[in-house]
């Protein structure tokens, strides 16, 4: 199985993907993921950066060796741009705040997850995330157990993450090295890696930033807090995790979104209808051309997730979210996260009234599908 572009390892040297605008991949060690593509917008004053990937000492090195290729220091560094409140893109906010003052934007709605009550979730699809660990056992590049935790792990009542999930299961968790990551920079001090946003963003708001005009897009589904960046006049698309070129992201059922899935088709549909798209930056993998084509191949492959959703509604009649789940992924990708995506599809049925639930004694969500 061939490694999918989003996992291929960052690669040190910067580029300059069109005038003005730099693609620095950064190391990242997260499942599914190789790299994160940090991109610095160039204008007479510095340099604006969009998604300054993880916190920590390792990511700050190679933000500085590739700024430096391009001529540039953290002081030059007037702006941060985060797409989304997933670690791997505001991570080196705060630093750049601290060192050169820049300022950091991102959407109003901005929260990291991880950090408050809501649980963590992972950047890619299980499907992504089980191809990759298929992949590295080809390659024998880790052992089979070392991609996730039993998920009849034993609960600590210290771990934020454990709890009860709204359809009766293990919420989902993120890798344990992760984990103990976060939890140290926390114990650091309580700002020490979540960046302040000191100029909040809304849907339709124009950035004058890097010399070019960028329109924001708020684009939910992946995260409720998503923006992405376009301009209009070069015809560039800066478009975080919302539409990456060979992977699909992941889409949580535990969002405040009553249906995360349904704001992530509108927004697919409103990227898809812009015209005049030259060439889309991601967050991981290759700039890519064709925007519309790659937003309905995304939306395709959540209609045939539904359809299968809705068979195997009709096979087992009512069945609790993990039955569900456990038809629809493999054994090795059963557990917190496959079933998290599980009930952002039954959910997204019930709302569309292809789909009823119930509890049941044990206070578990039983679907019955149409």
């Amino acid at each position: 199985m061939s490694r999918r572009e989003e996992q291929e390892k960052a690669r040190p040297e910067t580029v300059e993907i069109v005038p003005g605008v730099l693609r620095m991949e950064l190391p990242i060690s997260m499942p599914g993921l190789g790299h994160v593509n940090c991109y610095a917008l160039i204008d007479p004053e510095g340099a604006t950066i969009v998604d300054p990937g993880l916190p920590g000492s390792a990511n700050w090195k190679a933000l500085l060796d590739r700024l430096k290729q391009a001529g540039l220091s953290a002081r030059h560094v007037h702006t941060v741009v985060v797409t989304h409140s997933h670690p791997d893109h505001f991570g080196g906010a705060a630093r750049f705040a601290e060192e050169s003052g820049a300022e950091v934007i991102a959407h109003r709605n901005f929260a990291f997850a991880s950090y408050g009550a809501r649980p963590a979730e992972p950047e890619v699809s299980v499907d992504d995330l089980d191809a990759d660990r298929v992949r590295r056992r080809e390659a024998a590049e880790e052992p089979e157990q070392a991609t996730r935790e039993p998920a009849g792990a034993a609960p600590n009542p210290r771990d934020r993450w454990k709890g009860n999930s709204p359809w009766g299961g293990q919420n989902p968790k993120p890798p344990l090295r992760s984990r103990l990551r976060w939890r140290l920079m926390r114990m650091a001090g309580p700002g020490s890696f979540i960046p302040t946003i000191t100029q909040p963003v809304e849907h339709g708001q124009v950035l004058k930033i890097g010399g070019r005009e960028w329109f924001v897009l708020h684009t939910p589904g992946h995260t409720e807090d998503h923006i992405c960046l376009h301009d209009p006049e070069s015809g560039v698309f800066l478009a975080g995790d919302h539409v990456l070129p060979t992977i699909t992201p992941h889409i949580s059922g535990l969002g405040q979104a009553k249906d995360p899935l349904k704001s992530f088709f509108y927004s697919l549909d409103r990227v898809g209808e812009i015209h005049g798209v030259k060439k889309v930056l991601p967050a991981h993998g290759h700039p890519f051309h064709d925007l519309h084509a790659r937003t309905e191949a995304i939306k395709r492959h959540h209609y045939e997730r539904l359809e299968k959703v809705k068979e195997i509604g009709r096979e087992l009649g009512g069945a609790t979210v993990e039955a569900y789940t456990q038809r629809l992924f493999k054994r090795r990708s059963w557990g917190p996260m496959a079933e998290s995506e599980t009930y952002a599809h039954l959910e997204h049925l019930r709302q569309a009234s292809m789909a009823e639930c119930y509890r049941d004694n044990d206070e578990k969500l039983i679907y019955v599908t149409g």
